[in-house]
């Protein structure tokens, strides 16, 4: 591992263009070995696009595991290039809305896109946050994720197991929650709600801390530039009455954001996950191999 952090951190000093397309060649590379990956991957978009024919799936999976692996070599550039130098590379639209946040508690809803760490940069930079955190296994890439992460601002991490207390105190002294909210937990503290069409376990914590704390939803995603030139980091709008009274509304309503953002950057989402690993009782597991 300290071998492997030593590299990246050797060739964060390429330019992005040339490290961005290493990363995609390794991506490639990675799509044709990683077996299991890949039929997650092609598992999920035949539930999520069945309108596209499997050869298109095959190439959007591809470049999938290109971005996902271009992604992790760019890393090298959030955890170590000078401020001045990801202030060129990241383009935030319309910028980080610090007076709101400052105004009251605000949850950052960031989905699963590649890029997710660029956002996180972005909005530390700027000012300091609070966010779950799961400790990695390997304690050297532990150390340096955590270092790459809260070089900039003091960042408030904390584990899952700890519950959501320190977040609640942490938003109403006004630092902001960067959440990720769309991946598969099991059914504790979730709703079978349609995600692309197909019943998916969806946490509505989002929903709940936000009827909590008065918070408002201020939804982050980041993306790919074209040409290997950068990072896009978009802020949307606070969404208006959220979360209302049905907190299954509000989860159905947030998959609806995330997918319309998918369809945006469909090779960019993080089709190598088990999105559909809990299912409803009686309802077998779509990953299985038959």
């Amino acid at each position: 591992m300290k071998l492997l952090v030593g590299l990246v951190w050797l060739m964060h000093w390429l330019p992005l263009p040339v490290l961005g397309r290493v990363g995609t060649g390794v991506g490639s590379l990675l799509f044709m070995v990683l077996r299991k990956r890949r039929h997650i991957a092609l598992t999920n978009l035949r539930m999520c696009m069945p309108e596209l024919s499997e050869a298109q799936r095959v190439v959007l999976a591809r470049q999938h595991f290109q971005s996902y692996s271009r992604s992790v070599w760019e890393r090298g550039i959030l955890w170590w290039a000078p401020e001045a130098r990801l202030r060129r590379l990241i383009k935030v639209e319309p910028g980080v809305p610090l007076a709101r946040i400052a105004a009251q508690p605000t949850i950052l809803l960031c989905p699963h896109f590649v890029s997710l760490d660029v956002a996180g940069v972005a909005v530390m930079l700027e000012t300091s946050l609070c966010s779950i955190y799961v400790p990695q296994k390997n304690a050297v890439f532990d150390e340096v994720l955590r270092k790459g992460r809260s070089r900039f601002r003091p960042v408030q991490l904390f584990s899952r197991k700890e519950g959501v207390k320190p977040i609640l105190r942490a938003m109403r002294e006004h630092v902001p929650y960067f959440m990720l909210p769309d991946m598969d937990f099991g059914d504790k503290d979730a709703e079978f709600v349609p995600f692309f069409g197909v019943p998916a376990a969806t946490l509505t914590a989002p929903g709940r801390i936000a009827a909590a704390t008065g918070a408002q939803v201020i939804p982050v995603v980041a993306t790919f530039l074209p040409n290997y030139t950068g990072w896009k980091v978009t802020f949307y709008p606070a969404w208006e009455n959220y979360p209302g009274d049905d907190m299954a509304e509000s989860a159905r309503r947030m998959n609806a954001f995330i997918e319309d953002r998918v369809r945006e950057a469909p090779a960019e989402y993080f089709w190598t996950h088990k999105r559909f690993k809990t299912r409803p009782p009686g309802e077998p597991s779509p990953y299985f191999k038959q």
